[in-house]
């Protein structure tokens, strides 16, 4: 899966479902997606957004080459919001350090903010799957892809016959990693047939997240904000309980 800020339950869910996460930040940076934003909560009103600020946007870039404006402004901004929309929150005082750690994270990398966001909540959480970012290993596998045609030969022990490149790269990955399972999102079964993978040894999985509410600083419940609104109002042994949540489909 490609990185993303401090991402809803599900992509934690992801992680708990499998032995080894790998975070791929060779892939092009989309913009107006989750990447670089996600939401919290304002106090009696509903989600709004919270941003990483970028600098030279373009989405002929690899995630792993976007860089961050190089300043505080949008660090104090995010942490500003955060403190005063759930400083009255139950378990405030337990995850702000947190937030506040990663967010001032001295980086001018996106995809290492990320990186950062991801594995210390997993930390924090005490989720223990092995997660991985070494994607210069697969700059080769990007450069077969990006060929105007694509050549079986260059994929032995792959039939990639009707296949899509998204497809034949997930396939890749997991023929190198030796996985006989590939877990996926919920929004993947837009992207990948079962069908696919079977026929070539491997078994596909999506992650269903199954219903859950937890008391929000709101009247209405607003799910699959940033994980930050779910530690924030259940704390570490709650929040881990949602992670737990879910089925494979």
């Amino acid at each position: 899966m490609q990185p993303y800020f401090f991402p809803y339950i599900g992509y934690f869910q992801a992680i708990h479902a499998v032995d080894k996460y790998l975070i791929y930040d060779n892939l092009n940076f989309i913009k107006e997606g989750w990447i670089n934003r996600n939401r919290f909560l304002v106090i009696s009103e509903k989600p709004t957004f919270f941003h990483v600020e970028l600098k030279n946007l373009s989405s002929f870039k690899k995630i792993r080459d976007i860089e961050l404006i190089e300043n505080n402004k949008w660090r104090h901004t995010i942490l500003n919001g955060i403190f005063l929309n759930y400083k009255h929150s139950p378990f405030f005082e337990e995850v702000y350090p947190l937030i506040e750690s990663v967010v001032n994270y001295p980086t001018i990398s996106l995809s290492e903010l990320c990186y950062q966001s991801i594995t210390r909540v997993c930390d924090f959480l005490e989720v223990h799957t092995e997660i991985e970012r070494d994607a210069d290993k697969y700059l080769e596998l990007e450069a077969l892809l990006s060929k105007r045609i694509i050549d079986e030969d260059d994929f032995p022990g792959i039939s990639i016959a009707g296949l899509q490149r998204k497809t034949i790269r997930v396939l890749s990955i997991c023929k190198k990693e030796k996985a006989d399972n590939f877990v996926n999102a919920i929004g993947g079964m837009k992207l990948y047939n079962k069908d696919d993978f079977e026929r070539n040894g491997i078994e596909l999985h999506f992650v269903n997240t199954l219903e859950y509410k937890y008391k929000q600083l709101s009247t209405e419940f607003y799910p699959n904000l940033s994980i930050v609104d779910v530690l924030m109002n259940c704390g570490k042994t709650h929040t881990n309980k949602f992670i737990e949540n879910y089925e494979l489909i």
